[in-house]
């Protein structure tokens, strides 16, 4: 796991002299817990990427945890597996479903999405998060749905 920190300087001219002064400092933290994906996969992304207070979750799609197969099914069992790969990732972190605040939906057939919203109510409760959900030409190893997701890191 590798931490960076960043640090933001601004410059200000006032009266002919420059003063610089700390805007922000960024911490960035890549996540891999293997929780869903096998360990040692070489797969070219991070599980998620903490930058200060917000996880990133790279997307999610219904795969079996610890292969890169996906479940049978169609879309239900695909949605079902992919909400409790979300929420495996966010445990292994230290966080929950509660922490989301924004989800991103992929789905392969926008006609799916009726079916999707019966699975993905099962695992939010109002006020639900932010949310956009378009239809795709095609997602990863096949799948019907893909699910990326921002979260709040607790204070």
């Amino acid at each position: 796991m590798k931490k960076y920190a960043v640090a933001v300087i601004l410059l200000t001219l006032s009266a002919g002299s420059s003063v610089a002064k700390p805007k922000a400092t960024k911490e960035i933290e890549f996540l891999n817990s293997y929780a869903v994906l096998p360990a040692g996969h070489n797969l070219p992304f991070s599980e998620a990427v903490k930058v200060n207070d917000k996880v990133y979750l790279s997307g999610q799609i219904g795969i079996q945890p610890g292969t890169t197969k996906l479940v049978e099914g169609g879309i239900g069992p695909e949605s079902k597996q992919t909400m409790e790969n979300i929420r495996a990732s966010l445990n292994a972190h230290g966080l929950s479903m509660k922490d989301i605040f924004k989800c991103t939906i992929m789905l392969a057939d926008i006609k799916e999405w009726p079916e999707f919203n019966k699975v993905y109510t099962k695992f939010f409760s109002r006020p639900y998060p932010a949310r956009s959900a378009f239809s795709t030409n095609g997602l990863a190893l096949g799948a019907r749905v893909e699910v990326e997701c921002i979260a709040a890191v607790p204070t």
